[in-house]
């Protein structure tokens, strides 16, 4: 007997409108010859509509986003009312078991797609990922965090030169928005290029769940699937968004400690002082300012520098006014707000102090 023609079979599985099924997609070996999975599961709406997935993790220990999803699975209010949503906790479980950002092969997986079956570990693991799963949707939200001993505040990363893309990363209700396609290699730039317009959120540290970012994750891809109508609703979407097309890591020019006077997510004007570097006895060695108006992307949680290493991470803004407007919208939406004090207190943050008189 033929399928039926409401049937979408994925990874074993024949799946119907109105349906929800937990499947796996077998994408390598273990060292113990075991099949090793990734987790997903795959929700059908009961009208017809787009294909798209949301997955974190992709670096493995990247996990505010696996927390996020974990609380789309576990919510029963509400419902994919068109579509298909393919929701992937963990993509590098390789790497999720070892708690590392990395392949067993010490590669980046997110530097390897879209793969080739004869390559490396890390090649053949994205070639998997790409066909089976990115060449089958037609949108994609892939969620991560800051790297070690970083965090950021949520904002969403996309090709803005895109009409999809761009629509995605507005729908998403960031505050804060950056232009750029990704590194080649990336899953959102390859997935773009193949046709699956993608999106990425950054927000938070590596290693924990954060309730804040993660509810500014669970919000954003309720309104992204408002936004392609596979959900009832419109998107929340703030008054005013900040659009970056610029970012500029300001670094350590002496070695110590760092006392922040910004926080992830705060509004700075050019000049502002955003750091001091002191020695172990706390003389102070220089201090750290603003090369523009912009807003705190992201910062370095370690207190303790090198020349050269990373400090803060800022976001060029076209004016002071710009600045404003930014603080203004975070103080307004509690989602934001929440994660902007929550991400604030992972850092100690000082007044700067008035600098010597030299004359």
């Amino acid at each position: 007997m033929p399928a039926s023609p409401d049937l979408q079979h994925w990874y074993g599985h024949d799946v119907a409108p109105g349906q929800s099924v937990n499947t796996e997609l077998v994408v390598t070996e273990s060292y113990s010859s075991r099949d090793v999975v990734i987790p997903i599961q795959v929700r059908r709406g009961a009208k017809p509509g787009p294909t798209m997935f949301v997955s974190a993790a992709l670096h493995g220990d990247e996990l505010n986003g696996t927390g996020a999803i974990r609380s789309m699975l576990a919510d029963p209010d509400w419902t994919l009312t068109a579509g298909t949503l393919l929701m992937i906790p963990v993509m590098n479980v390789l790497g999720f078991e070892r708690h590392s950002r990395y392949l067993p092969d010490r590669r980046d997986l997110n530097r390897c797609f879209p793969g080739t079956a004869g390559g490396s570990m890390a090649s053949r693991l994205a070639k998997v990922i790409f066909d089976s799963l990115l060449q089958r949707c037609d949108y994609g939200v892939d969620l991560h965090t800051a790297a070690v001993r970083r965090t950021n505040f949520p904002n969403v990363r996309a090709d803005l030169n895109h009409p999809d893309c761009l629509r995605m990363a507005e729908a998403f209700g960031a505050g804060i928005i950056l232009h750029g396609k990704g590194p080649k290699g990336s899953l959102r730039r390859e997935a773009t290029k193949a046709g699956c317009p993608t999106i990425i959120i950054e927000g938070g540290e590596v290693w924990k769940v954060e309730s804040s970012v993660a509810d500014c994750m669970t919000r954003g891809v309720y309104n992204v699937l408002k936004e392609l109508d596979m959900m009832d609703g419109e998107p929340d979407i703030p008054d005013t968004q900040a659009t970056i097309r610029e970012t500029k890591w300001v670094r350590a020019e002496r070695g110590g400690f760092i006392a922040m006077h910004v926080a992830p997510g705060d509004s700075i004007v050019k000049g502002q002082a955003i750091a001091t570097n002191s020695n172990l006895l706390a003389e102070d060695q220089n201090r750290l300012e603003a090369p523009f108006s912009g807003i705190i992307i992201g910062m370095t949680t370690l207190p303790a520098v090198q020349p050269g290493e990373p400090v803060v991470h800022i976001g060029r803004l076209s004016s002071p006014k710009s600045a404003r407007r930014h603080t203004k919208q975070v103080a307004g939406d509690e989602i934001q707000r929440t994660a902007h004090e929550h991400l604030a207190t992972n850092i100690q943050v000082v007044e700067a102090s008035e600098p010597e008189d030299e004359s």
